[in-house]
């Protein structure tokens, strides 16, 4: 048995912080919940919290969530695939986009649907992941100006995701200006500069984000209480709100060092083992979870002194040493994760979701 629990009390600490945080600013923020991996039970966790807009890289979760409230607003916040134009007009009030022959198709599928489909262009600002090149951007905006069933409601950058490239006030100036500029020519009104997410958090503590930066788009800091500017935790913030336990299925005192002769394991890795290692032993716990649901560098057993061994696809192998909790099998090991530890152990379907 394994599952992952999730603190709603500790999440509407972090919620109603950031909410508070937002509005002291003047910001507009959706919550990403890419990392909820559309679970319905914790989706609906959240939206009881009360804020109106939410953003997901999945179509699927998208739909999850208008299931639960069709009424809360939504954003699909990646270059849509054109196969998926359909779900993105009926499942997504907003998304975000890069390429002209993509938002042609939206703005047919819109029509056909009955709808005005809203649109934030994205910019690239140097991380080289999704975005209009700049050079480009004005002669861009030209031309899906004109689309039928098309509102452009938003301009909106990414960075840090692809390769770290950080925010700072000289990048978040250029967002604004490219708003102030199409304001200008077009004579249109621009209602949100989408340029900020848990990263850029920092920035406005200190006061750096320039005024026309008004929306963030959020995930980490919410569920994980972190600054990801300075890979710290925030102060005031939970950082525990999802927690894994696996069941120890077997434990016995075994040698440290193989016996055999040695090839490579299922994922091709060769082991070298201390020679001064040889004739001890140490006691050894299999707990019930594997490769196929965790990858074990984002994970840590909140016992520090319990050291990973090594996986195979369904089981992990654990170092206990001389086992002073005395744990047994039938136990649960309590594990804490980092971002990326939760979004795997989220998408696992053998994983139990709980709430607590």
């Amino acid at each position: 048995m394994a599952f992952i629990t999730l603190d709603t009390k500790k999440l509407k600490i972090n919620f109603n912080y950031l909410n508070s945080f937002f509005k002291e600013h003047n910001i507009y923020w959706s919550v990403v919940t890419k990392i909820l991996c559309g679970n319905k039970e914790y989706l609906t966790e959240l939206l009881k919290m009360g804020i109106s807009q939410y953003s997901d890289s999945r179509i699927s979760n998208l739909k999850t969530i208008k299931a639960i409230d069709k009424n809360v607003e939504t954003i699909y916040i990646k270059p849509p695939a054109k196969g998926a134009i359909n779900d993105v007009i009926k499942y997504a009030d907003i998304s975000m986009n890069t390429d002209f022959r993509t938002i042609e198709m939206l703005s047919k599928e819109a029509q056909k649907q009955g709808v005005t489909h809203k649109i934030i262009i994205m910019i690239d600002l140097g991380e080289l992941r999704e975005g209009v090149m700049r050079e480009d951007f004005v002669d861009f905006y030209s031309r899906v100006f004109q689309m039928k069933n098309i509102e452009i409601i938003g301009l909106g950058t990414n960075l840090s995701c692809l390769y770290g490239v950080l925010p700072n006030n000289d990048k978040l100036i250029q967002l604004s200006l490219y708003k102030q500029l199409v304001e200008a020519k077009f004579n249109v009104k621009i209602p949100f500069i989408s340029g900020g997410s848990s990263v850029t958090i920092p920035l406005v503590k200190q006061g750096l984000i320039p005024v026309g930066i008004n929306h963030f788009r959020v995930g980490e800091t919410l569920f994980m209480g972190t600054d990801v500017y300075n890979n710290e935790k925030f102060e005031h913030m939970e950082n525990d709100i999802f927690k894994l336990y696996a069941e120890i299925i077997e434990l016995y005192e075994k040698p440290i060092v193989p016996t055999g002769e040695m090839g490579t394991n299922l994922e091709g890795t060769s082991f070298d083992f201390d020679e001064s290692d040889h004739g001890k032993t140490t006691i050894r716990a299999i707990i019930d979870i594997g490769l196929l649901d965790i990858d074990m560098k984002h994970l840590d057993a909140t016992d520090a002194e319990i050291k990973y061994a090594g996986a195979t696809s369904d089981m992990v192998v654990l170092d206990l040493g001389e086992n002073p909790k005395e744990y047994k099998v039938g136990d649960l090991i309590e594990f804490t994760m980092d971002y990326m530890g939760i979004v795997r152990i989220m998408n696992s379907k053998y994983i139990e979701k709980r709430t607590v």
